[in-house]
């Protein structure tokens, strides 16, 4: 296992990919309105603000800024993993780990700092291609996953 340090900032904005355990699966788009109602219950607890977001079937990529003297977006993918594992169903036969747990998830999350207004249009930008990228659609407006629609 690596020595990964997560990069906390106080009211800082950060890009995220989030992935399924099993990258063949479509469990997000299958389950969106799941997803939006987990990130929901969790954003009422534990608030931030959403600067972008899309969702494919098996992964998704968002931005979030954090309140001011707020740091801790790990307990806020702990807690939208949380909430969608326990709403979702998946076959029995899904892959379970050595602690007995279904693994829906991967484990961990990718985050980047974003460092300024640059970094955070690259970013959106991204997110919003990725669609596009992954061959779902031709034009990013085609995708309904994504926070290319709140504009």
């Amino acid at each position: 296992m690596s020595n990964y340090r997560r990069h906390y900032v106080a009211g800082g904005s950060y890009f995220f990919t989030v992935n399924l355990y099993n990258r063949k699966q479509i469990l997000l788009t299958d389950h969106i309105d799941l997803l939006r109602d987990s990130v929901r219950k969790v954003k009422k607890k534990y608030p931030f603000e959403i600067v972008a977001w899309v969702v494919l079937p098996d992964h998704m990529h968002c931005i979030w800024t954090l309140p001011e003297g707020c740091s801790d977006f790990s307990i806020r993918w702990r807690l939208i993993k949380l909430q969608f594992s326990k709403g979702v169903a998946i076959s029995a036969s899904s892959t379970v780990n050595h602690r007995r747990e279904r693994q829906i998830w991967q484990r961990r999350f990718w985050e980047h700092t974003l460092r300024n207004a640059y970094d955070m249009q690259r970013h959106v930008d991204y997110i919003h291609y990725n669609p596009v990228k992954h061959g779902y659609v031709s034009n990013v407006q085609e995708w309904p996953y994504s926070s290319i629609h709140w504009r």
